[in-house]
Formats: C-alpha cells, sequence, structure tokens
C-alpha cells in the first residue's frame, strides 16, 4: 500500500511539472511584462475669437505649437472654428492657419475645419495627435523577492529599467520605429577619394601649435 501510494504521489507530481511547463502558454519575462509602448496623446491650444484678429501672445502660442508639431507630431495641425455664421471666428481660423504657415508648416499639413460648439463665439481650436512613452507606475506592482519554487523572475523585476527608459526618450517615435537616414556627403568623399587615388592625404590638414595653443584662433 505504503508503494502504491508513493507512485500516486509521483505520477501526481509530474503531472503538475506537465501542466506547468505546457507549451500553450508562453513565459512571460521581463522584456515582454514591461517592453517600451507609446499611447496616444494631443497637443491642443484655443484661441479666443477677437473682431481685430489674432493678439500677439496668440500669435507667439501658435508659433510655439508648430515647433512642437515639428519636433514631435504625428500626421497633420487641425485648425477647428465653432460652427455657424460668425464670420470673425472664420477670420480667426484662417488667421491661424497662415500663422501656422509662416511659423514653418507646409500647408498640406494644415487641416481647416468645424466642430459642433454651443457658442458660434466659442473658441478656435489648433491642436496634432502626439505620440507619448507609456511609463509604468511601478509602485503599484507586486515586487516581492520572497523564496518561490520556481526559475520565473518577480512580478517587479524590470518595471524600473524601463520606466526610466520611457520617461527620458526624447522622441517617443523612436519607440515605433527609427528615423529615415540622411544622405551621404557624395561631395566630401569624392575629394577624399581623389586624394586617395592621387596619393595625398585623405585627412583634412590639422592646424599647428604653437606653444600648447592652437594657432587660428576665431575672432
Amino acid at each position: 500500500m505504503r508503494a502504491l501510494l508513493l507512485s500516486l504521489s509521483a505520477t501526481v507530481a509530474l503531472g503538475a511539472c506537465a501542466t506547468a511547463a505546457s507549451p500553450d502558454t508562453a513565459p512571460l519575462t521581463p522584456l515582454s511584462r514591461y517592453s517600451l509602448r507609446v499611447e496616444p496623446g494631443l497637443d491642443r491650444i484655443a484661441l479666443a475669437v477677437h473682431d481685430t484678429g489674432l493678439s500677439p501672445s496668440q500669435q507667439a502660442a501658435l508659433y510655439d505649437l508648430a515647433g512642437r508639431y515639428l519636433a514631435s507630431g504625428v500626421g497633420s495641425v487641425r485648425v477647428e472654428a465653432p460652427f455657424g455664421d460668425d464670420p470673425a471666428a472664420a477670420r480667426q481660423a484662417w488667421a491661424a492657419r497662415s500663422a501656422l504657415q509662416s511659423a514653418g508648416l507646409p500647408a498640406e499639413r494644415i487641416v481647416v475645419a468645424s466642430y459642433a460648439a454651443p457658442d458660434p463665439r466659442a473658441p478656435v481650436l489648433a491642436g496634432f495627435e502626439t505620440v507619448r512613452a507609456a511609463i509604468p507606475n511601478c509602485a503599484v506592482e507586486r515586487g516581492a523577492m520572497h523564496g518561490r519554487f520556481s526559475n520565473e523572475a518577480s512580478m517587479g523585476l524590470g518595471c524600473a529599467v524601463n520606466a526610466n527608459l520611457a520617461a527620458q526618450i526624447a522622441d517617443p517615435r523612436d519607440i515605433v520605429g527609427h528615423r529615415a537616414t540622411s544622405p551621404a556627403d557624395s561631395g566630401r568623399a569624392a575629394v577624399v577619394f581623389d586624394n586617395y587615388r592621387r596619393g595625398e592625404m585623405t585627412s583634412a590638414p590639422q592646424e599647428t601649435l604653437v606653444e600648447g595653443r592652437i594657432a587660428q584662433a576665431v575672432e
């Protein structure tokens, strides 16, 4: 009887191990649990409608908006006027479009539209969609390092590392994909190859040092 019980216990233990190592459930590693991700955002400003057109502060806000779009914007910039028959609101919307163009935005990237507002003199909206790095809240993650009978990582392992990475990335669009590479300087490469073929120095001439200082200083 004792031998039978030991055999059954061993069978149950092996069955539990087989269930834990089932290939249907992929192992969750710290890299997959806290992978760098992006989430959508919105950068938008509201411009009060004036009969005299854009104020200096509104023009400065539009210039700042254009700079932020060129740095991290996605899609197009939408300028939305309140729906209605207020000519001042329409003029304000088109003036905002002109200000964005003068700030360096291409005309094809600016869309002028209308939105449903409770008042025809509601503010003119200008903005664009952004992406931002998703930063996990490591304070709510389980990070207990107590003993366990497995080789799996603890639930909180890797959270702080990826949270710091997400907070330091200057352009979250780099998480989605790499940037387009700039073209090579073929002119400089041709000069180097010509010097090489003639047996001349291929490097740029170095300035001579006089008493430990650079000879040619910028005045």
